[in-house]
């Protein structure tokens, strides 16, 4: 993005106004100061943990004493090499690479190992992709194991706890996490259909944990405070921490995870480096996985066993930015992939009619969050025409016209919403998605009489059921339609991406291919092909100094 493009919030002009008025600069220099400030707090809010600057701004930052290229100063803004920080992304930044340089030096070879691999995977001639994935965590402190959708990343991490659990002298304490609530329910339904094939022994399977947290509940989040209960001086007791999803955890909660594990415990890292970035700063799962030092602790597999197909295809040519095959596979003649020719808003509407009709005969919670799951609109921006917003209401007044939803009030049997505020208290977290139907149960959980009223049903990641009144439920909007961003961590039977009429900056390669991978059968798109061209060559290119500190 150009400076020219650059808005400025009201934070990042007090922010450098604060900080200029503590200056010795004179008065052209403090303009000069105020606006690299300005970059450098903007810059950030965009994702990026620094900014790139030139030998003369770094002199004048210097003359600022405010600035400092001795990191052990705690000046407000840290110089390193060409990159200026502020100091606390500086610190998340380089305490992270240190401790995972350690991590990853913390490994030890496992004599007679391919023994007991060949008991976990078949013996073959061929290179098997999760025997080699396995094989490398079982020696390793730390690890990133990444790969496309399909690839096996969560079957190959069930057999390395149960390798891990045989190999230890003692039982492991095993902790699993994700990002959100919905990629840890994700991540619960696959350990345990997975732990039902491993060719262990029943006591090596009760070892392996079932239940999946958010990372947030894991490190025992304090809100409002960014704190959390775990820390370097209050360590979890696990042994072994494992994470799902790692390409939405950002650069200063994968810093505050690392702080947190307890001296010798191992961390598993797995995700798709080519999916969006975190929406917070940096591009952790992507730089590690890149890391020049790192190379023995990565593994990428590359084999899909169930994801395959022209949808494949779309991602591979996309993920490639190759525009035109793209554009191609989109507009051929096979029903897995195809641009959108119907009406929009009657299209999505129409796919609302299954679980509607469950609602309305009320049926259990499970088969209509179910049937509402199977499709999905994703959308690439919040405001704006064919947008989330927009979208999501014009398919509720497509709806009361009819007559599958009543509008009289904000609340109505069938409104699907998602949570956008965390509230640890309800556990309720960004991203959880809810539906609202009519309790026919005599009392809630709470023991309440709730019988005949509206509440709002939630599934945990622990597969249990949860509701609330509607005004308990914190901060949340309709979801018809989502933002790609907050499909990350799910799967739909069927997606249909909407791109809008004109170019903008939050279009990439990344977000479209995220948004094709969340399909497991059939996807629909609605976009011009001028929009999605440049969707496809613009590619994410977050400014971070991670992979300069693991060069050798």
């Amino acid at each position: 993005m150009s400076a020219d493009d650059r808005v400025f919030s009201r934070l990042d002009i007090a922010f450098a106004k604060f900080l200029s008025l503590r200056t010795r600069l004179d008065a052209l220099q403090k303009q000069v100061f105020e606006a690299i400030v300005m970059t450098v707090s903007y810059e950030q809010n965009q994702g990026h943990s620094c900014i790139q600057i030139d030998q003369k701004t770094r002199d004048l930052l210097l003359a600022s004493e405010l600035v400092s290229n001795d990191p052990e100063n705690t000046l407000p803004l840290v110089i390193e090499q060409d990159r200026l920080y502020l100091h606390r992304y500086w610190h998340y930044e380089n305490r992270l690479a240190t401790q995972i340089k350690a991590m990853s030096q913390a490994g030890q070879p496992i004599v007679q190992l391919d023994a007991l691999l060949n008991r976990y995977f078949e013996p073959t001639d061929k290179i098997d992709d999760q025997r080699e994935a396995a094989k490398m965590a079982v020696q390793q402190a730390f690890c990133i194991i990444t790969g496309g959708p399909g690839t096996g990343k969560t079957f190959t991490v069930v057999k390395i706890l149960a390798l891990l659990q045989e190999l230890a002298e003692q039982p492991l304490h095993i902790a699993l996490a994700a990002p959100t609530g919905k990629a840890a329910m994700r991540l619960q339904e696959s350990i345990g259909f997975s732990k039902t094939k491993l060719p262990c022994s029943e006591a090596v399977k009760n070892h392996i944990p079932e239940t999946v947290s958010t990372l947030h509940r894991l490190l025992g989040a304090m809100p409002p405070s960014p704190y959390f209960r775990h820390h370097a001086d209050k360590p979890l007791v696990y042994d072994l921490v494992v994470v799902d999803e790692a390409s939405m955890v950002d650069l200063a909660l994968m810093s505050k995870l690392i702080d947190a594990l307890k001296p010798g415990a191992r961390l598993i890292l797995l995700g798709d480096k080519d999916q969006l970035a975190s929406v917070e700063s940096g591009a952790v799962l992507a730089d590690l996985a890149v890391a020049e030092t790192l190379q023995a602790n990565v593994y990428t597999l590359k084999k899909s066993h169930r994801f395959g197909g022209v949808i494949k295809e779309l991602a591979e040519a996309v993920n490639r930015q190759q525009d035109e095959l793209a554009w191609r596979i989109l507009n051929g003649a096979d029903d897995a992939v195809q641009s959108l020719q119907e009406d929009l808003i009657g299209y999505i509407a129409a796919q609302q009619a299954d679980y509607l009709q469950l609602v309305k005969t009320g049926a259990e919670f499970e088969s209509i969050y179910q049937a509402f799951s199977r499709f999905q609109a994703l959308c690439s921006n919040r405001q704006g025409k064919n947008s989330v917003a927009d979208i999501n209401y014009r398919v509720e007044q497509k709806l009361a016209e009819q007559n599958r939803i009543d509008l009289s009030g904000l609340w109505y049997p069938g409104r699907p919403i998602m949570v956008t505020q965390n509230n640890p208290a309800l556990h309720l977290y960004n991203g959880d998605i809810g539906i609202c139907m009519v309790d026919n149960v005599e009392s809630d959980l709470s023991g309440v009489a709730s019988s005949g009223k509206l509440m709002v049903y939630f599934q945990r990641a622990d597969g249990s059921i949860k509701k609330y009144l509607p005004a308990r439920v914190p901060h949340c909007e309709t979801v018809f339609a989502m933002t790609i961003h907050k499909s990350q961590g799910s799967e739909f039977e069927e997606v249909l991406i909407v791109l809008p009429e004109v170019g903008n900056p939050v279009l990439t390669k990344e977000l479209l291919y995220t948004a094709i991978t969340r399909a497991k059968k059939t996807i629909k798109l609605l976009a011009g092909e001028a929009v999605f061209t440049e969707t496809v060559r613009q590619k994410i290119d977050r400014v971070t100094g991670l992979v300069d500190k693991f060069k050798s």
